[in-house]
């Protein structure tokens, strides 16, 4: 998630960092997974406000960690004591995303995740969302104490502290480097 300021510095780019490296991540293949964690991670006044984690849970493979591995149902219970609300990466139709919805998102087939604003009866296999009621009616579900654990986590200033800390770029060498601190 990116603020309004630093998107704003994005497109404005005051002291040229932003169009710098666009223009070197112009020949990425995968640049929108670099670009903006670069740009704000070499910006004094943004690289406070990162948060090194992307609220997914993600099994890589080692070595190189360049490739998610795909998920089954053996990595379930990491998936969810993560309390990351997204995972990747699945096959379709794979048994695991059958059980993240019926167990997570308590979803019958083909019918929606029921929320605060279904306020019908699931009797006898009943679609509850076929009845609505306030549908700005938001209350947490039972994934909201894990996603409270992960958020707390996160923004804490100990976990946020080491989040720019791996790879930098200067801009006067146009050259990246380790900091000494890593």
């Amino acid at each position: 998630m990116l603020t309004k300021t630093f998107l704003e510095y994005c497109i404005w780019g005051w002291d040229n960092l932003p169009r710098t490296l666009l223009m070197y991540y112009v020949n990425f293949i995968s640049s929108p997974e670099g670009y903006f964690h670069t740009v704000i991670c070499n910006s004094d006044e943004f690289k406070g406000t990162a948060v090194g984690h992307d609220l997914h849970y993600i099994a890589w493979d080692y070595p190189p960690k360049q490739h998610p591995n795909i998920l089954s149902m053996k990595d379930f219970n990491k998936m969810v004591k993560s309390g990351a609300p997204f995972a990747r990466k699945f096959p379709k139709d794979d048994k695991v995303l059958d059980k993240i919805d019926r167990e997570l998102l308590h979803r019958s087939e083909g019918q929606f995740t029921p929320g605060a604003w279904c306020d019908g009866s699931s009797e006898g296999g009943a679609d509850p969302c076929s009845s609505r009621g306030e549908d700005s009616v938001f209350e947490p579900g039972p994934g909201a104490e894990r996603l409270r654990g992960l958020m707390k986590k996160v923004l804490s200033w100990d976990y946020r502290n080491g989040s720019c800390s791996s790879l930098g770029y200067d801009q006067t060498k146009r050259d990246w480097y380790v900091p000494k601190d890593s």
